[in-house]
């Protein structure tokens, strides 16, 4: 999303707006922040983990959380009737950018500097999953008892590991998902970088991952790539493109569904009290 709007910057905002929708209201403040950034330039576009962020010359950011189903647009939408917010643009190549969202679960927030200083810095969203040395993601989950898994999906710890990547970051490291992380070795927790750092560029060169659901667009209005690179996710029963031998198995960890193979990923003692779920094949 951040790639795909990134010519924006240097726009000139003229305009923002909610747009009118039936389904559930996104959480956005239309009035004031359309006259806060009415006029604005565009002098960064960036990402905070699974954030769009926009920095205007004012030190205000404008923020796009896209959550579970929300879409940041630069062409016809996937539906009208989801639309939420737009933002018209001159001075530059794109002339509007839209913010879709079928569930409306995601934000469109405007934020003094402060505010997002304190977002960045006060331990509501951890440092950018991509930014971590080894020793920083080490020092930051070693010590919890929880599974692996779940603790990646720990926005606060670190921001950017979303469920499906989890699961394709512990196949590839060789470690079951239910492992819990103070009984990983410091090999453990260099291969988990190393994959993590492997599998989040992969996604994003592939420009993200869209399910059988079809939710995911990318800012043009169409599919990601990375699906067809999944070796785990959603592809339970199926013989696992990396052993040849085991076959993909799903479990639910904190209300999440999680792939492994059970012979690249076999199961030891510290998986006993981690919450591993139910398994199906």
């Amino acid at each position: 999303m951040r790639r795909g709007i990134a010519a924006i910057c240097g726009s000139t905002i003229t305009a923002a707006a909610r747009v009118p929708c039936r389904r559930r209201p996104i959480a956005v403040e239309p009035r004031s922040l359309a006259r806060r950034v009415a006029g604005q330039k565009i002098l960064e576009v960036g990402r905070l983990g699974k954030r769009v962020v926009l920095r205007l010359e004012s030190g205000d950011r404008l923020v796009f959380e896209p959550r579970m189903t929300g879409l940041v647009l630069v062409a016809d939408p996937p539906t009208v009737e989801h639309l939420r917010f737009r933002l018209e643009l001159t001075g530059g190549p794109i002339a509007a950018v839209w913010y879709w969202d079928r569930r409306g679960l995601g934000s469109v927030r405007l934020l003094r500097a402060p505010e997002y200083e304190a977002l960045v810095a006060g331990g509501r969203l951890g440092p950018d999953a991509l930014a971590l040395s080894r020793e920083e993601l080490q020092a930051r989950l070693a010590g919890s008892r929880r599974a692996i898994k779940v603790a990646l999906l720990d926005q606060r710890a670190l921001a950017g590991v979303g469920n499906l990547y989890a699961s394709e970051i512990l196949h590839l490291a060789g470690i079951h998902p239910a492992r819990r992380c103070d009984a990983l070795s410091s090999g453990q927790w260099a291969a988990v970088h190393q994959r993590l750092r492997e599998v989040l560029l992969e996604a994003i060169a592939h420009e993200g991952s869209t399910l059988s659901d079809g939710t995911y667009r990318n800012v043009l209005n169409q599919t990601g790539g990375y699906q067809n690179h999944h070796r785990v996710y959603d592809r339970t029963g199926e013989r696992c493109r990396q052993c040849g031998r085991g076959a993909i198995v799903r479990i639910v960890q904190a209300q999440r569904a999680t792939f492994y193979c059970p012979v690249c990923q076999p199961a030891g003692r510290s998986t006993r009290r981690a919450p591993a779920g139910r398994a199906t094949r």
